[in-house]
């Protein structure tokens, strides 16, 4: 990687820092800004150099995105102060890391083309604490050529990249990855409630899940909000309630029956329905136990997410 790359980096909330720090601490040359600039600040103690907006970082060779929704896209690029709203500059290549839709995408898409910028669509899997453990994968489409440039700075912020083609198909990559997520939850809180319900203790049960062929990455990280009922955000309900929408909007278009997705997606609306709307998505274990006519209490034991000690 050339010396005289310059990084612009928007966005600085809880995944976007813990981004743009791997980018920071690899050596690279990182601009940051951040709508509350305090938050920003965080990334300049590091060694980051923090501007006012997104407009300043025009100059850039490759900027990063990682906003929190459609409208928070629009206006970081095409808005007033946005990355693109410079008269004589613009970055050569844009990523943008958010969960948007892809008619959001394809218009920003568009904008960076009218400006000479190509730009990549790279919605990530994780949070936080799986960025800090460099276990972050992303989807990527757009050009092969700008891929193939700015793959050597996907790989700095995790294990796992892949090019999935052109256009906007990375943000459908996305949908129904987390479409996935939901629908593994379910399940895995189903045959939680029925073991518990037997009197098996879920510690004992879900570590035969996670000894066995149908353990993943993801029920071992899920395992400790089972086990302690500790439900602290990761992603709440309401963002996968969106996913789940989006999926299914792009289900009906595409004429794709999806039966087992369409109750999961009532399911979720439901746990919103009662009242679970800040807590992580581990809380359809909660209703499905309520459902069951079960109280759960926590079990109170340390439990290995499958992400300890990993860098």
């Amino acid at each position: 990687m050339s010396e005289s790359i310059r990084i612009g980096w928007i966005g600085c909330g809880r995944m976007g820092t813990a981004m743009a720090t791997r980018l920071v601490v690899a050596g690279n040359d990182v601009v940051v800004t951040n709508r509350t600039r305090a938050k920003a600040e965080v990334l300049g103690a590091l060694g980051a150099q923090v501007v006012d907006s997104p407009r300043d970082l025009a100059t850039c060779d490759v900027v990063f995105i990682m906003v929190a929704a459609n409208a928070d896209l629009i206006d970081v690029t095409l808005g007033a102060q946005g990355v693109l709203s410079h008269e004589e500059h613009a970055p050569r290549i844009v990523v943008d890391c958010s969960t948007v839709s892809s008619e959001t995408s394809a218009s920003v898409r568009e904008a960076c083309s009218s400006r000479g910028a190509a730009f990549l669509a790279a919605p990530v899997s994780g949070n936080p604490k799986v960025v800090g453990a460099g276990q972050l994968t992303l989807a990527v489409s757009g050009t092969r050529e700008a891929f193939d440039e700015v793959r050597p700075y996907f790989d700095q912020l995790g294990q796992g990249v892949t090019y999935v083609g052109d256009g906007e198909v990375a943000r459908l990559v996305k949908i129904c990855h987390n479409m996935f997520l939901g629908i593994v939850t379910q399940a895995m809180a189903e045959i939680t409630v029925l073991a518990e319900s037997g009197g098996i203790k879920r510690s004992a049960f879900l570590e035969f899940i996670n000894n066995s062929v149908m353990g993943s990455t993801f029920t071992r990280y899920k395992t400790p909000a089972f086990v302690n009922l500790d439900f602290k955000p990761t992603f709440t309900p309401v963002l996968l309630r969106k996913d789940f929408d989006l999926g299914m909007a792009a289900a009906k278009k595409m004429s794709v029956p999806m039966p087992v997705s369409a109750l999961c997606t009532e399911i979720v609306v439901s746990a919103i329905g009662a009242g679970y709307v800040d807590e992580d998505f581990a809380v359809l274990l909660l209703e499905e136990a309520r459902g069951a006519g079960l109280t759960m209490e926590p079990e109170n034991i340390d439990v290995d997410d499958g992400l300890s000690g990993v860098k």
